[in-house]
């Protein structure tokens, strides 16, 4: 964090008050809170790709001048991995709306308002947002073209569907695949084609203006996928109704920029990359749930497969793939995908643990605790043991320093000098093995109680780093609850089930 802390000092003139990190997504960027002493805030971004990076302050600065509704970039560093953004709050239009979705997709009336107020914008970002945008800053590619769509279908094929076990002729599938691609290209024009056009990357300011975050793996392309990727977002289970009212609402927006044929003709063009969209997020779900491990990937599966089963019943849509169709079918009528019931999705016979994480990690509870060697190490109220215990003391210690001793490893200063250190970094590489060998097998075995507990002198500083970490850690890959201790500090916290 000193990076991001040097940053906005260099910004603004003077240090931030406080700096918390942001909940991860899908993606390896990290995004922060950055307070300053009245409240008010900015968002730092550390990207892992320069490339990346520069393509999303160039859009964002293309997008503002044009006034549309986007942050601004303020600040950037001098290695380009790091910059500074304008704070468009906390809740984003996933989080709006969470009821609906509990209610199995329906909708009220106000969520259905935000829908409609969202999507209506598209096209503004879409058609007015290309305009003089200089298709070579997008990143990875300037264009959507047959190269990446054969990616991504060579994505679901190798990430999802041959992990599945379903026998296929891999010939006749790419020859399927080839023709797919052709079709899916032959849609072009000067328009920007967001990519990654979904609820969780759209903010609501003042409570309902929605702006647009995440572009920065736009290009060139069809204003069809944005769409499909909006409407047919697995887990929002919008019913067909109410995608049929938002496609309109959509395409009388779009007639406003652009010539466009009849809503019959725009809904079976649509179609297209719906299909394209649902085969290329079950690539997805297959690599972060499957391959990754990351259960929350795993969970969202019976949402695509949904998708899928309704666009098998277009006959017209498969009639010229086939052999695709074929293999779709035997895909949505495998035993895994039976019920709709989320925690039974597994991924049988695949070489991962994710399928035994997935239907056990709600019985299995981890206690992390840090605690002083002084004091003795925490008992095992469980009659388990104790499970592992992690000496830090090894770790270059803060506690030697003065500006760090009424300070604990919770505290910003505290992890800067952690981690700029390195030590504490290396320690916990090992740490991470363990943790997914042990708690994997116990997830598998049924096992309902493991503990970690992390000492160093006093308790204060290193073994509260470590045990903070590891337990979001493990809350966060395997989704099991985890109740963390900082006995030492008299913290505990529950993390629950996912």
């Amino acid at each position: 964090m000193e990076k991001i802390a040097q940053l906005y000092f260099e910004y603004k003139g003077f240090y931030a008050e406080k700096i918390e990190q942001l909940a991860g997504a899908g993606s390896n960027r990290c995004y922060y809170r950055c307070y300053d002493k009245q409240g008010e805030t900015l968002i730092a971004v550390k990207g892992t790709s320069i490339e990346e990076n520069e393509s999303f302050i160039y859009l964002s600065s293309h997008f503002n001048a044009l006034h549309l509704p986007i942050p601004e970039v303020l600040a950037v560093s001098n290695d380009r991995l790091y910059y500074l953004q304008t704070d468009l709050g906390s809740v984003s239009l996933f989080d709006a709306l969470k009821e609906g979705r509990k209610n199995g997709g329906k909708y009220n009336e106000s969520e259905v308002t935000l829908l409609e107020d969202t999507i209506k914008q598209l096209p503004l970002i879409q058609i007015k947002g290309a305009e003089n945008l200089d298709w070579s800053r997008c990143y990875p590619q300037p264009e959507f073209d047959k190269e990446n769509v054969m990616f991504d279908l060579n994505y679901f094929k190798y990430c999802f569907l041959k992990l599945t076990n379903v026998d296929f002729n891999e010939i006749k599938l790419q020859h399927d695949f080839y023709y797919l691609t052709d079709c899916l290209t032959q849609f072009s024009g000067n328009y920007f084609m967001y990519r990654d056009f979904q609820a969780r990357n759209v903010m609501l300011t003042e409570g309902t203006k929605p702006c647009f975050i995440d572009f920065q793996g736009g290009r060139k392309g069809p204003f069809y996928y944005d769409l499909a990727s909006f409407l047919w977002q697995a887990s929002a289970q919008y019913s067909d109704d109410l995608r049929a009212h938002l496609i309109e609402i959509y395409y009388q927006e779009l007639r406003k920029w652009v010539e466009i044929g009849s809503l019959e003709k725009f809904r079976s063009d649509l179609n297209l990359f719906v299909l394209f969209r649902t085969l290329q997020v079950l690539g997805a779900y297959g690599f972060r749930g499957y391959i990754e491990e990351k259960s929350y990937f795993v969970k969202s599966i019976p949402f695509a497969i949904n998708n899928l089963k309704a666009l098998l019943q277009n006959e017209d849509l498969l009639k010229p793939y086939s052999y695709l169709k074929e293999i779709l079918e035997k895909l949505v009528s495998l035993p895994q995908f039976d019920s709709n019931s989320i925690a039974n999705t597994t991924a049988p016979q695949c070489n991962v643990t994710a399928s035994q994480e997935v239907s056990n990690n709600k019985k299995l509870k981890v206690l992390v605790y840090s605690f002083s060697y002084h004091r003795g190490i925490p008992k095992d109220l469980s009659g388990n043991g104790g499970g592992y215990v992690f000496d830090c003391r090894a770790v270059h210690n803060p506690g030697r320093y003065a500006q760090y001793k009424k300070l604990t490893g919770r505290d910003i200063e505290v992890i800067q000098f952690l981690e700029d250190d390195g030590e504490i970094t290396e320690f916990l590489t090992h740490v991470y093995g363990l943790v997914d060998m042990h708690v994997s097998r116990y997830i598998e075995r049924g096992f309902t109680n493991l503990m970690f507990s992390f000492g160093c002198t006093g308790g204060q500083h290193r073994s509260v780093y470590s045990a903070q970490h590891i337990a979001e850690y493990i809350n966060e890959k395997f989704g099991c609850a985890v109740q963390l201790i900082h006995r030492e500090q008299h913290i505990e916290e529950y993390y629950d089930a996912k």
